[in-house]
């Protein structure tokens, strides 16, 4: 039976467009009460604003997920105005144009690994004692395909960062799961969201609409979110049924 989660807290990064934004307003219509962070105050503002419309409150606490004093900032605020946290949702993620090991600089580097794979690692310590504390707790990090396949389309920084989040979140249930704690790494295929503009060869908008959609994503959260406290569904690949890596043979 799905658990109702009315009433509990999430805190989700990236909440500022795609992924996140999707999740938070999906949860919200579900009860819980949201705390959201972001690069950006007036993309949190609009997200913050969906998810009243949707019913919900919302928690603005802006962070760059890279930069560790700037989230546990954020956690403090959260934590402040709840007193807790029930589900940890990690969808903050960029990726820069020049992406190959021919074009790639450390700057590149840095800012992708910063946000990928140190933010989740960031936000995820800040919540685990509270986690500890009340005896449970849910994380949801929003990985890639390019978490479980290297890709040349996502690029090595990238596809090393998601490949990280996906050992972060594994270590997280072998440390924690005697806490009532679980992890759950989510890894999509091609995702209709702003980081496809980001991409070095542009996506048209047919592709776009075959792709799987932020909704879609948002909808995966939901339901591992509301499983029993008992379950932890530990890794999901998901990818759209019109799958560019098949059909074109590249890996995306």
């Amino acid at each position: 039976m799905m658990r109702d989660i009315a009433g509990q807290v999430a805190w989700v990064t990236g909440a500022g467009s795609g992924i996140g934004q999707a999740a938070a307003v999906s949860l919200a219509k579900a009860g819980m009460r949201l705390a959201l962070t972001g690069r950006g105050r007036e993309p949190l503002e609009r997200t913050a604003d969906l998810v009243r419309a949707a019913g919900g409150q919302a928690l603005i606490a802006p962070a760059d997920m890279g930069v560790a004093l700037e989230v546990e900032r954020a956690w403090e605020a959260v934590y402040t105005a709840y007193g807790r946290c029930d589900l940890l949702v990690n969808s903050a993620g960029l990726n820069v144009p020049q992406r190959s090991w021919s074009e790639v600089t450390p700057s590149g580097i840095d800012s992708v690994v910063g946000v990928n794979l140190n933010g989740p690692f960031y936000a995820s310590r800040a919540v685990l004692p509270t986690m500890r504390t009340q005896r449970g707790g849910l994380i949801i990090h929003v990985s890639s395909w390019a978490g479980r396949y290297v890709s040349k389309l996502t690029g090595p920084a990238y596809s090393a960062a998601k490949h990280g989040l996906v050992a972060l979140s594994e270590s997280l249930n072998q440390e924690e799961c005697g806490y009532g704690i679980r992890s759950c790494c989510i890894c999509p295929g091609e995702v209709a969201t702003p980081l496809l503009d980001k991409r070095p060869v542009p996506v048209t908008i047919e592709d776009k609409g075959r792709m799987l959609q932020a909704e879609d994503l948002a909808e995966t959260i939901l339901f591992v979110a509301r499983l029993p406290a008992t379950v932890c569904v530990n890794e999901i690949l998901i990818s759209p049924t019109w799958n560019r890596g098949y059909l074109e043979g590249v890996g995306l």
